[in-house]
């Protein structure tokens, strides 16, 4: 299964997500505190949860199971899921697990550091080409490793 962290997921990725779910026939939940367009799909499933600091979070780490795949770029989010088994794609493609996410935390928590003394940072680089080539090619990744540990569709 895979889970959307879907309040900050670019819609060009949103859209690759809803074409794989189909082609696999792999439910996809999406989990947002509004309302989302998503296309009639018995596989396709938008989970809109109330208004508050981390709401959609804590629904995801909590419904997320071993073996589930997260699309977010919430890294203590990551690390709460990777604990349970899953894994994590940031939305530039970046797969994240049990041999990554420690670092990804230091950094994370070192770039909150800076900017709360008052360091100026920029925000992240707009999506590229080949940030979506990379998100592609993970996600196919996952996608096949899914269909053969299930016996195929």
């Amino acid at each position: 299964m895979i889970w959307l962290d879907a309040d900050a997921c670019p819609v060009v990725l949103r859209e690759m997500l809803f074409r794989a779910a189909e082609r696999t026939q792999t439910p996809l939940h999406l989990v947002a505190n509004h309302r989302l367009p998503v296309p009639k799909s018995q596989y396709i499933r938008a989970i809109q949860v109330g208004h508050g600091f981390d709401v959609a979070d804590h629904y995801i780490s909590s419904a997320i199971t071993a073996g589930d795949l997260l699309v977010s770029n919430d890294i203590p989010l990551a690390a709460a899921v990777i604990l349970k088994g899953a894994l994590c794609l940031t939305t530039k493609g970046q797969l994240l697990d049990n041999q990554n996410i420690s670092e990804r935390l230091v950094v994370r928590d070192l770039a909150d550091e800076l900017r709360g003394s008052g360091v100026q940072m920029r925000g992240p680089a707009p999506l590229s080409q080949a940030d979506k080539q990379q998100f592609a090619n993970q996600l196919d990744r996952y996608l096949q490793r899914l269909s053969q540990n299930s016996g195929g569709r």
